[in-house]
């Protein structure tokens, strides 16, 4: 074992440090959950600016999500050979110096491509993260502790997001909601240096550059390929980027099985508990995430909120996360893990199918409701399959673990964009021009709601505002169903984790009950 290696429980310390430890990495966590939230609450200013296309806006939107689920696993194995501080707080410098990049775009391919580079970045902190935790806290009750405080940061980085990035479009333009991150990335490097240990595997080793490429072109390939059919159909290039995608993920398979030290031990997966927890969280943000990413559109272009109020809107589901996080732990060890999971997946079923209620006039009380329910039940799940994942695997693979359940998260939620997402914009596209509207005109309308409304712009007032309320109509109507399509998906999950997750408990925890 290296000097530079962190293992309290060798030496059966628990110093004060590993708590200000842990506030660094949450700053990690913070950096990605703003980003990923305001991103939504930019869109109609980004979309009135760049003038993207409706594909080129679903890029703009999961094209993060796409590169950091390539990455994740190279990322998280990489963290376990180089060093986890090492490749956290490089990737912290990097992630900022990108932020810039996005902010200052000039097109919509040139923010494509910044986003993508923002996935490489982001690869880097996720799984360091969650791998330091469970190098830092060996006490399993304290590790369960950490694990809540780190969900509930993402969460309240997701409430702090929007509101923070309310106020900025309010004042300034669009790309200072990018800038925010700097801040948080000069306080994570500078407090990271002088806090946060160091910890790596001690004997992990080469880094197996085919595997990283293998593992790249297979999770790209076979995410085109549904977004490409979701939104289009199937054709040959669809056809041929799922045959690459899935010729590489076996290649990839194969190779692991193979090699003395692989970049990913498949046999983690022959862990029930393990594959159920990483199931769960799969299912559970793919049917979220295509949902809450139009969800900001919703409050902002439908019930005409502007960008600060649709944040704070948006504040329940944080809140419900944050409580439900902090508790997790303990609920899961009183009752059961399964019961927990569970219950946490259905009660966001239950909420996602109240979606399907949703008209332009709902009033705000019901849509609070649901984001609350939506945060308490997604807070409960998500702490404990993370608490599962990290107590399956011995430390030293904590960054390969990490790894795989953060690819299931933003796999998820970039088949999420992609699938839930074309189901709003295929039944968006299909609304009915009112009469006397310009071809031109009504062609940019149905491209995406911002459009339309800014279509709507230079038509007589009756023209204009029958244009929007038929776009509006529409664009409700295509959120009705992808929540429908969401809700399946959840209480799916909820019955799956049900009966994977049977007999798991957290360590040092009463035995699973039913």
């Amino acid at each position: 074992m290296t000097s530079t290696d962190i293992r309290p429980s060798t030496t059966g310390e628990r110093s004060p440090g590993r708590w200000i430890a842990l506030a660094v990495l949450v700053l990690a966590v913070l950096l990605v959950a703003v980003d990923a939230t305001v991103l939504g609450l930019a869109t109609p200013y980004l979309s009135e600016d760049l003038e993207p296309t409706g594909t080129q806006l679903l890029w703009i939107g999961d094209v993060y999500s796409f590169v950091i689920a390539g990455l994740l696993v190279s990322m998280g194995s990489l963290g376990d050979r180089i060093g986890r501080k090492k490749l956290l707080l490089t990737g912290a410098v990097a992630f900022g110096a990108v932020s810039v990049l996005n902010a200052y775009a000039t097109g919509p391919g040139m923010m494509i491509l910044a986003r993508a580079l923002l996935g490489v970045a982001g690869a880097t902190l996720m799984p360091s993260t969650l791998a330091l935790i469970r190098n830092l806290f060996h006490d399993p009750r304290e590790r369960s502790l950490a694990i809540g405080i780190w969900g509930a940061t993402a969460s309240a980085g997701a409430a702090v997001g929007p509101v923070v990035g309310g106020f900025l479009l309010e004042h300034f333009w669009w790309g200072s909601v990018f800038l925010i991150n700097l801040p948080v990335m000069v306080v994570l490097v500078l407090v990271g240096i002088t806090f946060l240990p160091e910890s790596k595997n001690p004997a992990p080793g080469p880094w197996d550059l085919p595997s990283v490429l293998l593992s790249l072109v297979g999770v790209i390939g076979v995410v085109y390929a549904v977004k490409e059919a979701a939104a289009h159909g199937i054709g040959a290039h669809v056809l041929a980027a799922a045959a690459v995608g899935a010729a590489a993920l076996t290649g990839f398979v194969r190779r692991q099985l193979t090699l003395p030290k692989p970049l990913l031990d498949m046999r983690l997966f022959h862990h029930r508990g393990f594959s159920g927890a990483v199931l769960a969280d799969l299912l559970t943000i793919l049917g979220l995430s295509g949902l809450i990413f139009f969800l900001s559109q919703f409050l902002q272009l439908v019930q005409g909120r502007g960008p600060l109020e649709a944040g704070l809107a948006e504040l329940p589901a944080a809140v419900g996360s944050v409580a439900a996080g902090l508790l997790a732990g303990t609920a899961a060890r009183r009752f059961s893990v399964r019961s927990v999971v569970s219950g946490g997946l259905g009660a966001v079923g239950v909420a996602l199918a109240s979606v399907t209620l949703l008209s332009r006039d709902t009033g705000y009380p019901l849509l609070g409701a649901m984001l609350l329910i939506v945060g308490v039940g997604a807070g409960f799940a998500f702490t404990v399959t993370a608490d599962v994942i990290l107590s399956s695997v011995p430390q030293e693979e904590a960054g390969s673990a990490s790894a795989v359940s953060e690819t299931a998260y933003e796999l998820g939620t970039a088949l999420g964009i992609a699938l839930l997402g074309s189901i709003i914009t295929g039944v968006y596209q299909g609304f009915a021009t009112p009469a006397g509207v310009p071809a031109g005109t009504a062609a940019a309308a149905h491209q995406s709601l911002g459009g339309a409304v800014e279509a709507a712009g230079p038509l007589p007032a009756g023209q204009a505002a029958g244009l929007v309320a038929a776009a509006q109509d529409a664009f409700v109507e295509g959120m009705r169903a992808a929540a429908g399509v969401g809700a399946a998906v959840l209480l799916a999950a909820a019955v799956a984790a049900w009966f994977l997750l049977r007999g798991q408990k957290l360590e040092d925890g009463a035995p699973a009950h039913g």
